[in-house]
């Protein structure tokens, strides 16, 4: 996908230099040439693959070009040569940008962008109109909130919709081509019908979240736009904006440590801070926004807080947000560990395969001979199945109370049996305590159910990670065998949460501390918080600790915007676990009424004209839609994970990220895998065990779950 898409910008940048701008800039264009377009612009078999140079870089309007003779400038008419046949898919040539502004609001580890722009559609004849693309690149765990639009003659915007409301016009939803991401990262949408020579307005709001690594947040938004979208000669200033509210709910001073931009302090106050900047520039930003701020504090600290729920609100129970900060006080001792990698291979499942029959320690030389075997037996083979590694897997662990179980799941694909394993995985975490393993699982591609690998995480009070591109599973993994490996406050528990009438609470099991990363939960209560509130856990000494922590009502963080995405994600994942109707339809209630995007809700495109329906309208492509007064309404792709593809599983089929060759997908893991168990040697004893299981399919990943144990 993001190779054709490249290869269309490819196409339209050379398609542009038809257009002609006048003689004071002959010598800086191409002069137009005679040309002849072949029938369709797909690569040929046996052709290349282009780079992904032309991926989005920062926010950008593109004209989708089918018939190549009405490229033109719609204020100079140039009379070129007729071009013939028609580009499918169709070319795309980036529009000029006349202004940009980008406002940001941070609160805790969330970020929400607001991108506003303005387009010129500077290639198209002004007798003539096309298609635009709007493309969004969007940083860590981005999700697309709503897009507004303006043109000349329509405005168009998007709402969410429960998946119930559209049954009688079902079949138009699940073949609806539209609005859809490529890598997962870059949303993409387009606009019908855009007259030549117009202007569009467009807005876009998005959530992300923040990084968090060594006690400062950091924050990176793709804002590096390509030189030829500037206006080659226009009388409108380019103005570039940017602002940034950050709101920690601390109550602490906010320092900003580094920033790409020139942003100039506005606003000072505890807990709070605000930071601006505003230019008429030469020529747009090329270098992605970076943003990173610290919260002063060098030891653990946390806090609690209320909100009311808003007016509208189906459910009248409170809202509560309680997190705990890691501050910057370096670990100086760890906790001992367990540790099992279950990385997924193809095999028929016959048997385990095991490096070692018992735990050893995990010597360089044992590290050497086990990262050699692994690549011996990691070859693709067969079908899917997790449950028997998983229980072999707590078999080998848990036996030492005073050692930490770690299990990573890694994966590419769905099985039948997740419910059960899920399942199974509750009665191993009985007793909740230090010997009950933390599972730590990571998605690959976009076969893997990603709401059981989540829930599954849930249940062993661990962390959820996933990569649906191969240039990312390397980072990914990395960052995620990081966070788990640096526990720094274990079976954290808060004791206010039994004195309450009743509470539900997000994720149900609080997660362990870790150095390298904040611990948020989130929920709704019944009952009366006292203002102060303990906080309890186990240290890596295996001492208590104990902590006060304040509990605040807080008015300028709206809870339920800044919880939506996390609380909509994990009721996802107990609806599916539980087959629950009632929960799916409060995921559907909850993800109206926050904005957030959701299994059971369907986001629609409305168009409104701003002047008197011609026959125009009745030429729009092949859209699925249906029509209401002066509104037409398009259906487009739903933007989440899914519940996985056990049929694309089960028949091997690449996982739709082929670009990089397999094995070079297997060897990102193995040599991540063998960089965290070098870790172990700088800093623990270890001892270690792999295993493999042979069950799953010749796809991306090549790995089916040697398990590597070490205590």
């Amino acid at each position: 996908m993001t190779t054709d898409f490249s290869k269309s910008v490819d196409i339209g940048l050379r398609l542009s230099k038809r257009i002609y701008y006048g003689k004071e800039y002959e010598p800086r264009m191409s002069a137009p040439k005679p040309a002849i377009m072949t029938k369709s612009s797909s690569p040929s078999p046996c052709s290349s693959p282009l780079p992904s140079k032309h991926h989005p870089t920062a926010p950008m309007v593109y004209a989708m070009i089918t018939e190549p003779d009405i490229v033109d400038n719609p204020d100079i008419r140039s009379y070129q040569p007729h071009v013939y046949g028609r580009f499918n898919p169709p070319a795309l040539i980036p529009l000029h940008m006349y202004e940009i502004s980008m406002n940001i609001e941070c609160y805790l580890d969330t970020a929400f962008v607001t991108v506003s722009g303005t387009w010129h559609v500077h290639c198209v004849t002004a007798s003539a109109c096309c298609d635009c693309c709007i493309a969004i690149p969007m940083g860590q765990q981005g999700s697309i909130l709503d897009i507004k639009v303006e043109s000349t003659k329509r405005s168009y915007s998007t709402k969410l919709i429960a998946s119930g409301d559209e049954k009688d016009d079902s079949d138009r939803i699940t073949k609806a081509k539209d609005g859809f991401l490529m890598k997962r990262n870059t949303y993409t949408l387009r606009i019908p019908q855009v007259d030549g020579g117009s202007i569009i307005h467009v807005k876009v709001r998005w959530s992300q979240k923040l990084v968090y690594q060594d006690n400062e947040f950091h924050l990176s938004i793709p804002f590096s736009f390509p030189s030829y979208i500037l206006p080659l000669k226009s009388k409108i200033p380019q103005m570039e904006k940017l602002l940034v509210n950050v709101n920690s709910g601390t109550g602490t001073v906010i320092t900003c440590s580094s920033t790409s931009h020139p942003l100039k302090e506005v606003k000072r106050q505890p807990g709070e801070a605000s930071f601006s900047y505003e230019a008429e520039v030469l020529k747009w930003s090329t270098q992605d926004f970076y943003f990173a701020y610290y919260v002063c504090s060098n030891e653990i600290f946390g806090g609690l807080l209320l909100h009311h729920p808003s007016l509208h609100d189906y459910d009248r129970r409170d809202m509560f947000c309680f997190y705990l900060f890691p501050g910057a006080n370096i670990i100086r001792k760890h906790f001992r560990k367990e540790v099992v990698f279950l990385l997924d291979k193809s095999g028929s499942m016959r048997g385990i395969q095991s490096f070692s029959s018992s735990l050893e320690l995990a010597t360089k030389e044992t590290i050497r001979n086990a990262t050699e075997w692994m690549w011996k037996t990691l070859v693709a083979e067969g079908e899917t199945n997790l449950m028997c590694p998983l229980k072999r897997a707590l078999e080998m662990v848990g036996k030492n109370g005073e050692l930490i179980p770690l299990i990573f799941l890694i994966t590419d694909g769905t099985v039948e049996d997740e419910r059960e394993i899920c399942n199974m995985m509750k009665f191993s975490h009985v007793d909740g305590g230090l010997s009950s393993p933390r599972i730590f699982t990571f998605g690959i591609g976009s076969y893997c159910n990603h709401h059981f690998l989540p829930m599954l995480a849930h249940i062993g009070r661990g962390y959820y990670d996933h990569a649906c591109d191969v240039d990312l599973i390397g980072d990914r993994l990395q960052r995620l065998f990081n966070n788990a490996l640096s526990p720094l406050l274990a079976n954290v528990t808060l004791d206010s949460l039994e004195t309450l009438k009743s509470y539900e609470l997000y994720p149900s099991r609080i997660p362990d501390l870790l150095s390298r990363s904040p611990l948020i939960v989130s929920g709704r209560y019944q009952g009366k918080f006292p203002e102060l509130v303990k906080v309890r856990g186990l240290m890596t000494d295996l001492s208590s600790y104990v902590m006060d922590i304040k509990v605040r009502k807080t008015s300028n963080i709206n809870l339920d915007r800044m919880c939506g995405m996390r609380e909509v994600d994990i009721l996802t994942s107990q609806a599916w676990l539980d087959k629950n109707i009632d929960t799916e339809k409060k995921v559907a209630k909850m993800s109206l009424q926050r904005g957030v995007p959701s299994e059971y809700t369907r986001i629609i495109l409305v168009q409104k004209d701003k002047v008197k329906p011609t026959t125009l309208l009745s030429l729009l492509l092949d859209e699925k839609c249906s029509k209401l007064g002066n509104e037409k309404v398009i259906y487009l792709r739903n933007p989440c994970v899914g519940f996985g593809k056990l049929k694309a599983t089960a028949a091997n089929l690449p996982p739709g990220i082929e670009d990089i060759k397999l094995n070079e997908a297997a060897k990102m893991v193995v040599e991540a895998a063998t960089s965290c168990w070098g870790m172990f040697i700088n800093s623990w004893c270890w001892r270690l065990k792999t295993t493999t299981k042979k069950a799953y399919r010749t796809r991306l990943f090549q790995l089916k779950n040697p398990v590597l144990t070490g205590s």
